[in-house]
């Protein structure tokens, strides 16, 4: 996305979202959405607008997992942290996709086919651990069942 269109986006958020209370987070997604991440050109652009400091922007960005600060990848892996996932070996998991994708959470694989992000619950406690691919929840993975994700990823535009 050129700087051209970025600052457009940004000023799109900025304006849907600048009148509402807690206009903040809503004004954060839409950028996401629009743009695909967070970029630090933003964050003084939104803290103007919301009359806050760039710390206090860039402290909220920084918190929440879901936001990024660079470009994810084509399709998104969502690997869940959560306690439940834990139990039934989601560290194991994570550390398996981070050598099979050649990237840890919040990047993306040097393809740009694959994001790998963590999240901390999918609604799937009994049955972890979880994984949402793009909009999709799977879950009981075992390496190969995700591995075999990955590949079905790489190979869709």
């Amino acid at each position: 996305m050129t700087k051209n269109a970025t600052q457009q986006a940004v000023d799109a958020a900025i304006a849907a979202h600048r009148d509402r209370p807690g206009a903040l987070l809503p004004i954060l997604h839409a950028v996401q959405d629009a743009i695909g991440h967070i970029p630090p050109e933003a964050v003084p652009a939104i803290a103007a607008a919301l009359n806050l400091t760039r710390a206090e922007v860039h402290g909220v960005v920084s918190y929440y997992h879901h936001f990024r600060t660079a470009p994810g990848g084509r399709h998104t892996l969502r690997l869940c942290q959560a306690e439940a996932c834990q139990a039934v070996g989601a560290a194991a998991l994570a550390d398996h996709a981070r050598t099979a994708l050649g990237c840890g959470f919040h990047e993306a694989t040097a393809d740009g086919a694959l994001g790998l992000e963590p999240v901390y619950c999918l609604g799937q406690c009994a049955a972890g651990p979880a994984a949402m691919l793009d909009e999709e929840v799977h879950a009981r993975l075992s390496p190969a069942e995700l591995d075999a994700l990955i590949q079905a990823a790489r190979g869709r535009p």
